[in-house]
């Protein structure tokens, strides 16, 4: 039995693998190339676990199959549902390492928040899955295999993704981008690239190497302030990369990819939503493409940080768009369950 189980992990994802390298697996096998795409239609479009399930594909090859590869899966292991129709799972994977999305339905269309590591190394000081540390970084088809379980437990399409979760997608670059790729890939799950974000605390050769990749994938950055000293005492992770040179390397971004990268502020009170925080946020993001989510940070229990009121993140938004800055107060959604990151994973946990 035990044999077995390591065995499986040793299986190669198939859905790691490309069309063209498919394709050639195949025909080697001596099918016909058109194979490729039936199965990796099964594999990414209707994420199927089992090659049982692919019932247009001949028994024999999918019993060869099955033996070299897996189709990946995850379970879950603890689930909320909000009021406002949106839900949190913590998922785990083959080796027990475990870690949150979200699903956030809204008119029709349906919002997935992915992670792309168990746990993470940025240490960002209101973050609860900082405080835990890095476990490991996830692979491509880990992180699609979120959105998958979100989409088939909604049963309804996912028709946009945002890698918000845990973990710093550009401190795990190449799955992330690998994730984004079979994410948009029309064999795939076919999500339209401009509707798939990648939000990074502003490691910034991750962000010069994202502006060249050829598709329009958006991108975020979690700012949370534009006082060099609050930065870095809210984000030490971050702190070999200063605001200044994030400043320039985002109009560099602009300048190469023509795309509106927005900001995340998460408002905390007495602590970046002060008058100074406020006129630094200007003139930081005044006279740039520039989309600013200003968020009210959640309640978390025993943290010292507090959300700000209502009126003072609307202040915020009137001084931002005086100066001609775009800018929304971004909804929070599941507040009655544990919405901030980390949260719900580290009750099950302890």
């Amino acid at each position: 039995m035990e044999s077995n189980h390591h065995e499986t992990i040793r299986r190669k994802d198939l859905r790691t693998l490309s069309q063209r390298d498919l394709e050639k697996l195949l025909v080697d096998m001596g099918q016909p190339r058109f194979r490729a795409k039936q199965v990796m239609e099964w594999a990414l479009g209707r994420h199927v676990t089992s090659f049982d399930e692919m019932t247009n594909i001949p028994q024999g090859l999918r019993e060869s199959l099955a033996q070299s590869f897996s189709l990946g899966g995850v379970s879950e292991v603890a689930r909320q549902e909000s009021r406002d129709g949106s839900r949190k799972y913590v998922v785990s994977f083959d080796d027990g390492v475990s870690v949150e999305c979200v699903g956030m339905p809204s008119r029709g269309k349906l919002s997935v928040c992915i992670s792309t590591q168990a746990g993470c190394g940025m240490a960002c000081a209101f973050c609860a899955t900082g405080a835990h540390g890095l476990r490991r970084s996830l692979t491509s088809s880990e992180m699609v295999d979120q959105v998958t379980h979100v989409s088939d437990d909604f049963n309804t399409r996912a028709t946009s993704v945002v890698f918000m979760g845990q973990g710093e997608p550009f401190a795990n670059y190449d799955a992330t981008l690998g994730a984004l790729r079979m994410l948009n890939s029309p064999t795939g799950l076919g999500i339209g690239a401009r509707h798939l974000t990648v939000s990074t605390c502003g490691i910034i050769p991750g962000i010069r190497k994202f502006s060249k990749e050829p598709e329009q994938f958006t991108l975020a950055i979690s700012l949370h302030s534009a006082v060099q000293s609050t930065r870095n005492l809210l984000m030490p992770g971050v702190k070999r990369y200063s605001l200044l040179h994030l400043h320039e390397t985002m109009a560099d971004y602009v300048a190469a990819t023509g795309r509106r990268p927005s900001y995340e502020y998460a408002l905390i009170s007495g602590f970046n939503d002060t008058d100074n925080e406020l006129s630094a946020l200007v003139d930081f993001t005044a006279g740039t493409l520039a989309h600013v989510n200003i968020i009210r940070l959640n309640d978390v229990e025993g943290s010292k940080f507090r959300p700000s009121s209502q009126a003072r993140a609307e202040e915020f938004v009137r001084r931002l768009e005086r100066a001609g800055v775009e800018t929304t107060i971004r909804n929070s959604r599941g507040t009655d369950i544990d919405a901030a990151c980390g949260q719900l994973h580290q009750r099950v946990s302890s």
